[in-house]
């Protein structure tokens, strides 16, 4: 099981660095149309008005989606922002379980926002709600990821209360917390 879930965790860290990628291919594409349009001008011809429809959108789009689906694999590799002032100077049982509160409560409210983003999606398909853009888009497509990031998240947050019940480190134990030390 932890092969899978570590598994799950990369795949979505490796789709949301896709995303990015996504952006950085559009606007760089974006650029270079803008350019060659330039340089058409320059020369006399006149521009061609070359662009990207949508490209804004899509780009947002991609933003969102690599968002949301590197939540989990940045949670296991500890670089949510962890505020341990308080917990640093508790007993070790007690700090144990401040964790596993926060872990559950954590766990509980994406639980939630995941179920109603599923939910959120299935809507948008059920009505065949479109973007608003030059190129309509099917909604449920770029909500999609959000949906799925979320449920990931779910998981692994889940999957460290478990490792912490069980008597195991949590992913983002042990990593390096504090930032004035680099």
């Amino acid at each position: 099981m932890r092969k899978l879930l570590d598994a799950l965790y990369r795949l979505s860290g490796g789709l949301a660095a896709f995303f990015i990628v996504a952006i950085v291919a559009v606007v760089l594409a974006q650029v270079c149309l803008n350019a060659a349009d330039k340089v058409m001008a320059a020369l006399g011809f006149g521009a061609l008005g070359l662009t990207i429809p949508s490209y804004a959108e899509f780009t947002g789009y991609f933003l969102a989606a690599s968002t949301f689906l590197a939540l989990a694999y940045t949670l296991r590799g500890g670089g949510h922002i962890r505020v341990t002032l308080a917990i640093q100077f508790m007993p070790r049982a007690l700090r144990r379980a401040v964790e596993a509160l926060v872990l559950a409560a954590a766990a509980g409210m994406t639980g939630f926002a995941a179920w109603h983003m599923i939910l959120y999606v299935h809507d948008s398909w059920s009505y065949g709600d479109m973007s608003p853009g030059m190129v309509p888009v099917p909604i449920w497509i770029p909500q999609t990821p959000l949906a799925l990031g979320l449920t990931i998240l779910a998981i692994a947050l889940v999957d460290d209360l478990l490792q912490l019940l069980a008597g195991r480190a949590p992913s983002f134990e042990g990593k390096d917390e504090s930032l004035l030390s680099e």
